[in-house]
């Protein structure tokens, strides 16, 4: 074994509704991605998913990055980044061919692929996944490597992904104007299983539910395989809106209060658990009950997985998930979500944390991390890595470099102090 052989590194971008995280990994000599840099900052530049402010986006995503860069003592250069929105489409689709030589090889599955993925699609839309699901070679269906079998008709059934072409620019453009070049677009949710689900999970079948600040997003595996995903509007920032208007007060103490003291269930507190609310304007302090907050926050969850239920079975895959329901994303940490996910899924409920993961303690113990390590996991898999030299993703600082980084990280605590 190589002693001095350098890591591989990488380098994820989860650009979410309420909050931008950069992430920094580096792959070991045992393939374990190893997180050596973490920044995370807040923006108000996303509505539901999608930029609707590009200078607000690129301000945080450049904090963000700049305070993985001190972490790591690097610099980036390109990431993979997260998509979601309600813009998502996905749908799909059989693609087949014929074998030339009588044994299938990698030419002919991307012939089938190619195939599958001919569908017409909506001149806005563009293509972000084609997801093979399963081949079948002459009748013989549940293949899931067919190269170097024999036969004369391949078939592949293939999960495509779609979304819109100006909200995809539109997030490039963001990434590009921080000094960054996009390595890949990839569906959030899709990342979120590659941290938090297992195989067992995946061949038994089950639902991925990522709820975050602005949408909550759905992905349905069974024999291995994706069957579905989808994108539904709403999520965490809807509940803090709730509470700005039952409580009377600004968004920010809603939300601060939300994340101090909510819950899911009104059963799970204490009756006389005191609130200090802050009013609005010159309105004074009043005190409110926890109890209160949970009775505001349950109805809005309870829509939530009623809608997700109910796509479930509009897809016609809520029979498929005998593994029930995973939870993940920042909204997932609330107090008796998974309980009352489970009363109303009638499911199965757990926690999903990122797995497969070492370094930062912080990331691990963290459903809100999950897509920023899904991302870390899907770019190891996609790159193909040598054994020496410091990737695509980023580099090692000299001095003369390390001096900007610190001097940009000083703009930035004078920005946020």
């Amino acid at each position: 074994m190589n002693k001095n052989r350098k890591p591989e590194y990488l380098v994820s971008l989860d650009v979410g509704t309420s909050k931008v995280a950069a992430m920094i990994g580096e792959v070991g000599a045992n393939g374990v991605v190893q997180v050596v840099g973490l920044g995370v900052a807040p923006t108000r530049g996303l509505k539901k998913g999608v930029v609707i402010n590009i200078d607000n986006t690129v301000d945080s995503i450049r904090r963000a990055v700049e305070a993985a860069e001190l972490m790591a003592n690097c610099r980036v250069r390109a990431a993979h980044v997260g998509i979601t929105g309600t813009h998502i489409r996905s749908l799909n689709s059989v693609g087949v061919v014929p074998i030339r030589h009588r044994e299938i090889t990698a030419r002919d599955v991307d012939a089938v692929i190619e195939a599958a993925s001919a569908m017409a699609i909506p001149a806005d839309q563009q293509i972000l996944h084609v997801v093979p699901q399963e081949y079948v070679v002459d009748g013989q269906e549940g293949i899931q490597d067919p190269i170097g079998m024999s036969g004369v008709r391949l078939e592949a059934k293939v999960h495509m992904v779609t979304g819109t072409l100006s909200a995809a620019q539109n997030l490039y453009k963001c990434v590009e104007r921080c000094g960054l070049t996009v390595e890949r677009l990839v569906l959030q949710h899709l990342a979120s299983a590659d941290a938090v689900l297992s195989a067992d999970e995946r061949d038994l079948g089950i639902c991925l539910v990522d709820i975050g600040g602005g949408t909550c997003d759905i992905a349905v595996f069974k024999g291995g395989s994706i069957r579905h995903t989808a994108v539904i509007p709403i999520a965490g920032d809807l509940v803090t809106s709730d509470i700005a208007v039952a409580f009377r007060t600004p968004a920010q103490h809603a939300e601060a209060i939300k994340l101090k003291y909510g819950c899911a269930l009104p059963e799970l507190v204490a009756h006389d658990a005191p609130i200090d609310v802050p009013g609005v304007g010159e309105s004074p302090t009043r005190h409110l009950s926890r109890q209160m907050l949970a009775e505001v926050m349950r109805p809005r969850f309870e829509e939530l997985f009623r809608y997700v239920r109910k796509e479930l079975h509009r897809a016609d895959v809520y029979e498929l998930i005998a593994g029930g329901v995973v939870l993940t994303g920042g909204v997932a940490q609330t107090p008796g979500i998974l309980e009352l996910a489970e009363e109303v899924l009638e499911v199965g409920v757990r926690l999903g944390l990122p797995q497969d993961v070492s370094g930062i303690e912080e990331v691990s113990r963290s459903p809100a991390y999950s897509t920023g390590v899904g991302l870390l996991l899907f770019a190891r898999q996609q790159r193909p890595f040598s054994g020496g030299g410091s990737g695509g993703g980023m580099r090692r600082l000299g001095g003369s470099d390390a001096g900007q980084l610190i001097s940009r990280m000083k703009g930035w605590f004078k920005g946020n102090l």
